[in-house]
């Protein structure tokens, strides 16, 4: 029985490790296809931000959602919309950023306080998890390494109030600058994996 018991745990850390270099190299493809289509991208997380607000209506015409949830899920809503509007230009220190990733934890409590107290089944819980509070800020998440192939245009430097008249100074020094998913994991594929040497003939 005690052989068992450690083949058990032995397995499930190879389909832990598993799932975590799936999730990464998942993330590190989406990451690639948000900077190479930015339009499509847009385009995307819009309809995203749509279907989201469509069922926080609904959960909260048809179903026993409280107000408060519904009016902060559709005030988070909003404030993705406003950060959608300047995409893939995206400013961390913005206060509508800041404000969206506060409505976030918000909506969290809320969510968690809520299902603590109402029974609802397991999988009730998880399509509004995904749904209602994953979907819109996992694609924005994911579509933070757009930010880092902004070209330089007059329009980015009056969203940021920049002190610099000119764009192009402003953007290369900026450029260092790389706070993306895809610097992240770019980052860890060069420090964290082994590099192959040239064979120099």
């Amino acid at each position: 029985m005690w052989f068992y018991l450690i083949l058990t745990w032995l397995s499930f850390l190879i389909q832990l490790c598993f799932c975590t270099i799936s999730l990464a190299a998942g993330l590190y493809y989406l990451a690639e296809l948000v900077e190479e289509y930015t339009v499509i991208a847009k385009k995307s997380i819009t309809a995203m931000i749509l279907i989201t607000t469509s069922c926080l209506i609904g959960c909260w015409l048809f179903e026993d959602l409280p107000l408060t949830l519904f009016v902060s899920g559709i005030i988070s809503q909003s404030l993705h919309w406003m950060i959608i509007q300047t995409f893939p230009f995206t400013s961390f220190t913005s206060p509508t950023f800041i404000m969206a990733v506060i409505f976030v934890i918000v909506n969290h409590y809320l969510a968690f306080t809520f299902f603590s107290t109402t029974y609802h089944t397991f999988t009730q819980v998880l399509a509004y998890f995904t749904l209602c509070l994953w979907l819109v800020p996992f694609a924005l998440f994911v579509s933070l390494s757009a930010n880092e192939n902004v070209l330089p245009t007059v329009a980015v430097t009056e969203r940021t109030h920049l002190l610099e008249n000119d764009c192009v100074t402003n953007y290369f020094s900026r450029r260092g600058k790389k706070y993306g998913l895809l610097s992240l994991f770019n980052y860890a594929k060069e420090s964290l994996l082994p590099q192959r040497n040239k064979k120099s003939f």
